[in-house]
C-alpha cells in the first residue's frame, strides 16, 4: 500500500476533525452537554499537577477515583503537561491526529485481510465516519479507546498470521491498555484467547495455543497493578469499584420504557427539582401530555433521586467516594427488582431496542442542537449506520468464502464481544465505536 494513499486518508480525516472541532466548540463550556468531560478534565489536571489519580488533588487525604480508569486521564494529563491544564483545544487537536492514525490503522488492517483496494476503501470510509471526529472534539474516552483497541487488533492479526510470540505478548498488553481506558474491554483478550483456537483449526497446534496463552498472560500482567491498586485503596479486586454493572443494569432495566426524549425530560426533572411534591406534579404532567402511565415514571425519577442521594449527601470527599461504591450496590438491587417484574419484556427490549441503539443509533449532532433536529434527519443517520453494518457482514462472509477464515473470525469476534457485554446493560451507540 503506497504511503501516498495513507497520506490522503490522513488528510481527509484531519479535515473532517477540523470541521467537528469548529462545530462542537460552542458546547465546550456548557454545563449540560456531556458532563463526563468535567470528570476527565479534573482527573487529567490532577495527574498533570500532582501525579495522583484523584479528582481532589488539594485534599489533605488521598481520595481515590472510584468511577474512571486511568488510561484516558493519563492521555489528557500528557497534553496538559505540554499545553497547560484545562486546554480543551489542545486535546481536540491531539485527538484529530489520533483520528487520522485510526483511519490509517483501519486501512492497514483491511489490507492484510483483503488487499490494497479494500484498504483504501476502508480507510476513506473510516475518515468519513462522523461519530469519530464528533467525539474527538470532546474530552471523552471514545476516540482514544478506538485507537488503542484498533492498534491491539492490528498487532493481534499480525501475530495470528506470523506466529511470533512477542507479537502475541504485545497484543495482550494493548488489549489490557484498552481496558484501562474503558473497563468493558478487560475480558476481551481472554475471550479471544479461547474463541480463536476453538473456531480456527490452524490455531489449535501446540505452538499456537502457547501463543494465545501468552496473550492472555500478558493481559493479566498488565491489569494486575490496577487491580492491586483498587484492592489497596478500596478493598476490592475490580476494574472500577463503583463502575460495576449495578448502574448499567439499572439504566438498562428502564431503557426502552419510553422514547429517548421523554426519558431525557424525566432525568432533567429529577436533576433540577428538589421538592418531591413539585417533582411528582411535573412528572404527572409529562404522563398526561404523552398519554403514558404516570406510575412507572414516578418510580423511575424516585429511584434516580434516592440512589444519587447516597453519594451526593456526604460532603467529605473520601466518604463520598465510599458512598459511590455503596450506590452501585443499590443500583444493582433496584435493577434486579425491576427486571424481575417483567423479565420477558426486559429481554425483548434488550434484544430489539438495546441492540439497535448499540450498533446503529449514533447521531453526530451537537448536544445543544439534537433535540431540535428533525426526526427524518436522525432516521437517515440511522439508515446509513445500518448500511455500514450490512457491508461489514457481507465483508465477513466474503472473507470466509475466500478461505480467509482466520481473518473473518478475528474481525468478527470483537463485534460479538461488545454485543455480549453491552446488550444486557444500558446501551449507547458510542459503546460500539471502537468496532
Amino acid at each position: 500500500m503506497r504511503r501516498s494513499s495513507l497520506l490522503v486518508i490522513a488528510l481527509v480525516a484531519l479535515a473532517h476533525a477540523a470541521i467537528y472541532i469548529a462545530y462542537q466548540r460552542p458546547d465546550w463550556s456548557s454545563t449540560s452537554a456531556w458532563t463526563d468531560q468535567a470528570g476527565y478534565d479534573r482527573l487529567g489536571t490532577g495527574l498533570a499537577t500532582t501525579g495522583q489519580f484523584t479528582r481532589f488533588p488539594d485534599s489533605p487525604v488521598f481520595v481515590p477515583e472510584v468511577i474512571r480508569t486511568p488510561g484516558y486521564p493519563a492521555f489528557v494529563a500528557a497534553i496538559y503537561l505540554v499545553f497547560g491544564t484545562g486546554n480543551h483545544m489542545a486535546v481536540a487537536v491531539a485527538q484529530a491526529f489520533v483520528f487520522a492514525a485510526i483511519c490509517c490503522l483501519v486501512a492497514i488492517l483491511a489490507r492484510r485481510a483483503a488487499g490494497d483496494r479494500a484498504a483504501i476503501a476502508a480507510g476513506v470510509l473510516a475518515a468519513l465516519y462522523a461519530p469519530m471526529p464528533y467525539f474527538g472534539a470532546l474530552v471523552l474516552t471514545e476516540l482514544w479507546t478506538a485507537f488503542v483497541a484498533i492498534a491491539a487488533m492490528v498487532v493481534c492479526v499480525a501475530a495470528a498470521h506470523g506466529g511470533r510470540t512477542r507479537n502475541f505478548f504485545l497484543a495482550g498488553v494493548l488489549f489490557s491498555a484498552t481496558a484501562l481506558v474503558r473497563p468493558a474491554f478487560y475480558l476481551m483478550p481472554f475471550f479471544l484467547s479461547i474463541a480463536v483456537p476453538l473456531l480456527v483449526r490452524s490455531q489449535r497446534s501446540g505452538a499456537s495455543l502457547k501463543n494465545w496463552a501468552t496473550l492472555a498472560l500478558a493481559a493479566a500482567l498488565t491489569l494486575a497493578p490496577w487491580f492491586t491498586y483498587n484492592y489497596v485503596t478500596l478493598g476490592q479486586f475490580t476494574m472500577a469499584p463503583a463502575g460495576g454493572v449495578g448502574r448499567g443494569l439499572w439504566e438498562g432495566s428502564w431503557q426502552g420504557q419510553w422514547p429517548g426524549r421523554i426519558q431525557a425530560e424525566l432525568i432533567d426533572l429529577a436533576t433540577n427539582i428538589a421538592d418531591r411534591d413539585q417533582l411528582t406534579a411535573r412528572v404527572k404532567d409529562v404522563a398526561q401530555r404523552t398519554r403514558m402511565p404516570a406510575e412507572p415514571m414516578l418510580q423511575y425519577v424516585n429511584e434516580w433521586r434516592d440512589i444519587r442521594l447516597i453519594w451526593e449527601s456526604p460532603t467529605d470527599p473520601m466518604e463520598r467516594a465510599r458512598a459511590r461504591v455503596l450506590a452501585d450496590g443499590a443500583y444493582l438491587n433496584h435493577a434486579l427488582s425491576n427486571i424481575g417484574r417483567d423479565p420477558i419484556g426486559h429481554i425483548t427490549r434488550r434484544l430489539t431496542r438495546g441492540l439497535f441503539i448499540l450498533w446503529a443509533a449514533e447521531v453526530p449532532i451537537r448536544y445543544s442542537d439534537i433535540n431540535t433536529t428533525p426526526v427524518w434527519v436522525i432516521r437517515v443517520l440511522w439508515a446509513l449506520q445500518v448500511a455500514l453494518l450490512v457491508a461489514a457482514a457481507l465483508g465477513a462472509i466474503w472473507l470466509a468464502r475466500h478461505d480467509r477464515w482466520l481473518d473473518a473470525v478475528l474481525l468478527t469476534l470483537p463485534l460479538i464481544y461488545v454485543t455480549g457485554v453491552h446488550v444486557p446493560l444500558l446501551c449507547e451507540a458510542r459503546q460500539s465505536l471502537p468496532d
